[in-house]
């Protein structure tokens, strides 16, 4: 509950600041306030309680009972766009991450913060404010001990950062968890030893931590804190004692729920009276397993109320510091809930052999399953596996983020308001007129306009150059007018796209479209959940509005369309080789490593094991999400492929010392084979082909970014590696 309540303070502490009506917050030096952002990961519109949810959310809702909620406030539709967004207050594609963090070889498809840009951070600090953060980064393809760190929070204006470079992974141990610039793990942080280790408790404490230091370090300076959980993102995990709380809650099914939801938001004046509802995405009569799909939905309950509880915690230190009336906390998420079927679809299990722990100092940089927990036990997926634990990694499903997302269409990924609807929740008692409290605010705003709200309530100056690089212009507006219920100087319409899904919202008209269909026109005042498509009987509207959109695409690097899906880089195109003949510690970039997006390919590899014990990466291309390495472990010589649903392996027997000729092959059909010394080592194991080209590169005898395999990186062999040749397939 404390965890929670810290998020969403930090969160609503940078709304309210922005949303300030009174100009003496701003231009006072001695009263600007404090500014929290708190983001959430992967949650629907409807789902906490003062939205219509029926988690318990009582900190959140203390928050809005006492602030401004926003009915009409917009994400980008997915993690790492709304990140770059929110931070920088540029559209995501002028920012550089138009879509993942892969550099698809377009400015607005880097993938990665770029230098034309500016953080809130980096706009505060020269006007005097302390810069903390804690929690999800995911602005930056650079996880590993190489990585650059100039891309990372430090780099990008925060003086203080515990939290994690990547986008998911297990909230037991997080994926590359880093404390200042230091990439480390739950076992081995120096200054953080809880009784027991839970992502989203840790987030919390370490802004608690932050809020405290900050008070004996500079308590006559504002500060900006942003908090940026992973709850609810998968993995369901929870502890097992807020999972209990929920248990048989959610078995009457998606429909009851849906309906139930829809009647609070009516009745609580979210939505109107009238107001539609889109159909439900899934039939719970045909649900196999009940009690397997309830138990992903009380798992995802219990994360919710954990990160509530956070916020609470936070809000109570800035109580305890006498900060909370000065301090603006902004609540939001980052897109809508997700229908990802993240580790529903298939069982995974290992042989008992190729389990072994990891040990306290290994860097845990794996992000899908299968994988290890820290103590050798193997991650368990699909039907069957009840979420939850450590040892497990599901995702909730497309029928309860149906739910979540009530009463619009689509999820994340998508722009209809199903995937960039957020709650905003602005809390600030010097900033917000008594008798808004408990307010809705319903103009339409955007992550766009954090940035301008922020600049404005700290008196900053949104810089035109920095390090003698131009700044890109802000998009967005304050929003201080509307958290006093005034209008938005707002004279531009708003933009989105997102693997090729794109819309424009202008007033109450907006045009939205998925990828490579024609464009929907719907009346968003009396049809928000866009059940009546307008564009065949308005045909000039939708002339007007595509033009603009066309207009915003041209000039915001959202142009050629489809650039998130190419598989060139910053290195240009991909290598058009069938053989690479490797020496040792050769090493390749991904547009000179092989192209094995959707091929089948050989590895041969010449080795001698030195001892009885032989071990490490023989050669590894890909990392966390796909790609496949060959290595050894416990001396036995193992191939992985890694997809993003899942790994498949194949394990071959010990091997004695001396010479051998290792050769593993992927055939066209994603059959996987091993042998050794010209002998078949294992039977075949079925597999898939690698579905586009990995991030990382190829490396003979280390493996130095995030691992492939299962192993701590870099794992270099500590044998004799004489050459590996890679063949690709014809076929």
């Amino acid at each position: 509950m404390a965890r929670l309540r810290r998020f969403a303070v930090g969160f609503g502490l940078a709304v309210l600041g922005l949303g300030c009506a009174t100009a003496s917050a701003a231009e006072a030096p001695g009263r600007r306030p404090n500014i929290v952002v708190v983001l959430c990961d992967d949650m629907g519109y409807s789902d906490i309680g003062c939205y219509g949810g029926e988690h318990a959310t009582p900190n959140l809702d203390a928050l809005a009972s006492k602030g401004v909620r926003f009915t009409q406030f917009y994400n980008t539709a997915r993690c790492c766009p709304t990140r770059a967004s929110l931070l920088t207050g540029l559209y995501p594609h002028q920012a550089g991450i138009g879509h993942m963090t892969n550099d698809r070889g377009r400015d607005g498809y880097r993938g990665v913060l770029n230098r034309n840009s500016v953080t809130i951070a980096e706009a505060l600090k020269p006007a005097g404010y302390r810069t903390y953060m804690t929690g999800k980064w995911h602005v930056t393809p650079g996880l590993g001990p190489d990585a650059d760190r100039r891309t990372w929070p430090l780099g990008r204006g925060f003086e203080k950062f515990y939290g994690t470079i990547a986008g998911a992974g297990s909230f037991y141990d997080p994926a590359a968890l880093v404390r200042q610039n230091a990439l480390i793990t739950p076992e081995n942080d120096p200054e953080y030893k809880p009784e027991s280790y839970y992502y989203t408790d840790a987030i919390t404490d370490n802004a608690v931590r932050y809020l405290k230091d900050h008070q004996t370090e500079s308590p006559d300076k504002p500060f900006f804190l942003y908090v940026a959980y992973t709850a609810a993102h998968w993995p369901m995990h929870a502890p097992e004692a807020a999972v209990a709380k929920y248990k048989g809650k959610f078995d009457a099914g998606y429909g009851p729920l849906r309906a139930a939801r829809f009647e609070r938001m009516k009745a609580s004046g979210l939505l109107s009276a009238d107001a539609d509802f889109a159909p439900g995405s899934d039939d719970w009569d045909a649900v196999p397993d009940k009690a397997w799909e309830a138990r992903a939905k009380e798992v995802y309950a219990a994360m919710i109320e954990i990160m509530d509880a956070g916020v609470g915690r936070i809000v109570g230190q800035l109580k305890q510091a006498n900060q909370l009336d000065d301090t603006l906390i902004l609540f939001l998420q980052d897109n809508g809930a997700c229908a990802e079927n993240q580790g529903r679809t298939e069982n995974k299990a290992p042989a008992p052999d190729d389990l072994r722990p990891l040990g306290p100092d290994g860097l845990q940089t794996r992000v899908t399953p299968p994988m290890q927990t820290r103590d050798g036990r193997w991650v368990r997926t699909g039907p069957g596996v009840l979420a939850g634990p450590a040892d497990t990694y599901i995702a909730y499903g497309r029928g309860w983020a149906n739910v979540s997302n009530t009463p619009f269409r689509e999820y994340k990924h998508w722009t209809h308001e199903g995937g960039i609807s957020t709650p905003l929740i602005a809390h600030w008692p010097t900033g917000i007129k008594p008798g808004r409290a408990g307010a809705f605010e319903r103009q339409p705003g955007h992550l766009i306009d954090v940035m301008a709200t922020c600049v404005d309530l700290a008196g900053a100056s949104y810089p035109t150059e920095k390090d003698g690089k131009p700044i890109k212009p802000r998009e967005g507006v304050s929003l201080r007018p509307a958290f006093n219920g005034e209008p938005l100087a707002r004279t531009q319409p708003l933009f989105w796209e997102h693997e090729g899904n794109r819309a424009v919202r202008d007033g109450d008209w907006k045009l939205v479209a998925k990828e490579n269909e024609s464009w929907e026109l719907y009346n968003i005042a009396a049809d928000r959940a866009e059940q009546h498509n307008l564009a065949s009987s308005q045909p000039e509207r939708v002339k007007d509005l595509a033009a603009q959109w066309d207009a915003y695409a041209a000039r915001a690097d959202v142009l050629p369309l489809g650039a998130w899906r190419a598989e060139g880089g910053a290195q240009g195109p991909l290598s058009t080789k069938k053989r690479f003949a490797l020496e040792p510690n050769a090493q390749l970039a991904r547009a000179q490593a092989p192209a094995v997006a959707n091929k089948g390919f050989t590895i041969t590899a010449k080795i001698e094991a030195d001892d009885d014990h032989p071990k490490g990466v023989i050669v590894a291309q890909g990392g966390t999400a796909l790609g496949y390495a060959l290595f050894l472990a416990e001396s036995r010589p193992r191939f992985l492929v890694r997809t993003p649903e899942a790994a498949s392996r194949i394990v071959g027997p010990k091997l004695s010392p001396g010479a051998h000729t290792v050769v593993a092959k992927l055939d066209h059909s994603g059959a996987l084979t091993l042998t050794i010394d010209g002998a078949p080592a294992a039977d075949p194991v079925p597999g898939k082909l690698i579905p586009r080209q990995p991030g990382d590169g190829l490396q003979v005898g280390r493996d130095d970014n995030a691992a492939v395999g299962p192993y701590a990186t870099p794992n270099a062999y500590d044998g004799t590696i004489h050459s590996v040749v890679v063949d690709l397939d014809d076929k």
